[in-house]
């Protein structure tokens, strides 16, 4: 079984999208949690309007040392197994030396946020206004240093957040030439200079979900599974799923 259409009948009369939306950002981050090492954790935070759908935290330890504000260095012991594949392009990137903003997160010894994957739904694009909040969210993320990724399968809308994302940020990059899809992004700094790898997937009604890289702050880089966490939440939400497909 593929991705299904959640937005149109037969299924946007039997099931909730919101109770989806929560359900699948809860076994995301569980899948998380099993991969990350000791001293973070992933935890879902759905909330209808703006969000964080599924954020990675640090808890900071005497085994991690924060090297700069945008690097950590990660104890020696965090054997990734998983190695992402290549980015789909690569552009100059600047990051933002001074900020004014709202602090998401304390600069205390509370968490500190590592990475987001943000869960597209139909609000974050049926208003100008919204598309740019949500856009301006991913982009306060980015020039932070945040790793990120976008998943977008939100059949009733048009809108294309990941290019407004892109033309945001006023980068030279290759079209995606797609409504439904699913982009990782990580600022790196390579020889002295700073770019933001891209990583970009369409998706299409009836055909299985990408694993996308999630980058956290430093070098660790999870996958993160679209298709086995969605498999796992149609079955929870009892939706009929073909018991061949590839399992949670």
């Amino acid at each position: 079984m593929g991705l299904l259409d959640h937005f149109h009948p037969p299924l946007s009369t039997r099931r909730h999208w919101h109770a989806f939306h929560n359900a699948w950002a809860t076994y995301i981050a569980s899948d998380l949690n099993r991969q990350l090492p000791e001293g973070y954790f992933a935890e879902p935070n759905v909330q209808f309007g703006i969000e964080i759908d599924v954020a990675a935290f640090e808890e900071l330890s005497l085994s991690t040392t924060l090297v700069s504000d945008n690097v950590v260095q990660l104890p020696t012991s965090s054997q990734q197994q998983w190695i992402s594949p290549p980015p789909a392009q690569t552009v100059p990137f600047s990051l933002t030396t001074e900020a004014v903003e709202v602090s998401i997160f304390s600069s205390e010894a509370g968490p500190t946020l590592m990475a987001a994957i943000e869960l597209v739904s139909p609000s974050n694009k049926d208003r100008l206004g919204n598309r740019k909040a949500f856009v301006a969210k991913c982009q306060t993320y980015l020039q932070q240093g945040i790793g990120l990724v976008v998943v977008d399968v939100v059949t009733g809308r048009n809108a294309n957040l990941h290019e407004a994302l892109l033309d945001q940020l006023t980068l030279t990059t290759l079209p995606l030439n797609a409504q439904l899809y699913a982009a990782a992004y990580r600022v790196v700094e390579r020889q002295g200079q700073v770019s933001l790898d891209i990583w970009q997937e369409a998706l299409a009604v009836a055909s299985p979900l990408p694993v996308m890289p999630l980058w956290l702050r430093g070098e660790l880089c999870l996958p993160v599974d679209l298709n086995a966490t969605y498999l796992r939440t149609c079955r929870e939400q009892r939706i009929e799923v073909d018991r061949d497909s590839t399992s949670a």
